[in-house]
């Protein structure tokens, strides 16, 4: 009898996971055919560039007063060594803000991709639910973050009818 319960119960099991439908996307291909976030993400790095050289030419004045601290240091005075050595502080300090202020987690490139990417990202995913919805998919997975899909159908693959609905060959 206990053999009968386990089969019909498992029986049950494969006929539910049976009437579910599943779909995948692959968020990279998605995105990396639609221009503005192609735009959006080469506006992002040319910022990111800009101020990561802000940084760095304050990190190399910081270590140039050091060197220079350095090879003068003997011929300074208590008085200028401290003078230097709080100039030398103050850089760096400077160099540290500005690298938070720009790349912190609540800084400017992040405020940035926030503003140009999140809508983007909203646009495709209310496409997704949009496709979803009417076709009855209970479950989209995306393919490019998953690791631990092994195969998946090509048939399920959504991916072209979010670009199609989006406006994108």
């Amino acid at each position: 009898m206990k053999q009968i319960l386990t089969l019909a119960a498992l029986c049950l099991i494969a006929l539910a996971a049976n009437a579910q439908k599943f779909a995948m996307v692959d968020m990279e291909y998605i995105m990396s055919n639609i221009p503005a976030y192609e735009r959006a993400n080469e506006q992002l790095n040319q910022i990111s560039r800009k101020w990561q050289t802000e940084v760095e030419t304050l990190d190399t004045e910081a270590k140039t007063l050091y060197k220079n601290y350095q090879n003068e240091g003997v011929f300074l005075s208590e008085q200028q060594k401290k003078e230097r050595e709080q100039a030398i502080i103050d850089k760096e300090k400077e160099a540290s803000e500005l690298k938070k202020k720009y790349f912190g987690p609540q800084g400017e490139l992040y405020k940035k991709r926030t503003a140009l990417i999140e809508p983007i990202q909203e646009e495709v995913y209310n496409a997704i639910k949009g496709i979803a919805t009417s076709k009855g998919f209970q479950l989209v997975m995306d393919r490019a973050d998953n690791q631990s899909i092994i195969f998946a159908s090509p048939s399920i693959d959504i991916s072209n009818d979010v670009l199609q609905k989006l406006g994108y060959q």
